[in-house]
């Protein structure tokens, strides 16, 4: 590896736990949200299995994200009603934003539908066409669906983009990474990401 590549690492790859020691400025918060606009590994990406062509991230990965980027968060489901055929989920996440050192928050909503017998058809909701266990089941799946809505304002790694047909490419501002091009930054960390994904050396 060159000097020259050496030193734009040292300059540019400012990790989660750097962003911790730093003073609020608007320097730790553009390359936060260069972090925050890389795409999330390929193998974390899943099929929907019952929406056509739709791309989303289990919610295992979304909490990781969560405890990997901002080490401190809480989940507050701020309200679940039934909503026609299915339930909804009103949650809010708190999160501790390291680059300007408080606590902020992103809001969300998810919904599924109740499960019901299959000879009755998913509009007829009197009490005796719901399966046993529906409501609990659709309102964690909801619950679920909320936490990554919210997630998704954080950005790409968080599968903002992943069915979005027209995206416009983040690129963070070169002057406030150090005179290195958005696009230097962008390249290291998807280096250091492919690096630790990787199965052999």
């Amino acid at each position: 590896m060159s000097n020259q590549l050496t030193t734009i690492k040292q300059q540019a790859l400012t990790t989660i736990t750097e962003l911790f020691n730093g003073t609020v400025s608007a320097i730790p918060i553009e390359q936060l949200n260069v972090i925050v606009d890389t795409p999330p590994p390929e193998k974390w990406v899943k099929m929907h299995p019952y929406i056509k062509d739709h791309k989303y991230l289990p919610i295992d990965k979304v909490e990781y994200l969560l405890r990997k980027c901002f080490k401190k968060f809480q989940i507050e489901v701020k309200e679940y009603k039934q909503l026609f055929n299915a339930v909804s989920v009103e949650v809010r996440v708190h999160y501790f934003n390291p680059a300007a050192n408080e606590m902020m928050f992103h809001d969300g909503v998810g919904a599924w539908d109740l499960q019901t017998k299959s000879t009755s058809g998913p509009l007829k909701l009197d009490l005796s066409n719901i399966n046993t266990g529906a409501v609990p089941m659709a309102l964690g799946i909801a619950k679920s669906i909320a936490i990554k809505d919210a997630c998704d304002h954080f950005g790409s790694l968080f599968g903002a983009n992943l069915n979005r047909k027209d995206v416009t490419q983040f690129t963070g501002d070169a002057e406030l990474l150090s005179n290195i091009s958005a696009d230097d930054v962008k390249e290291l960390f998807e280096l250091k990401r492919e690096v630790l994904d990787a199965d052999s050396i």
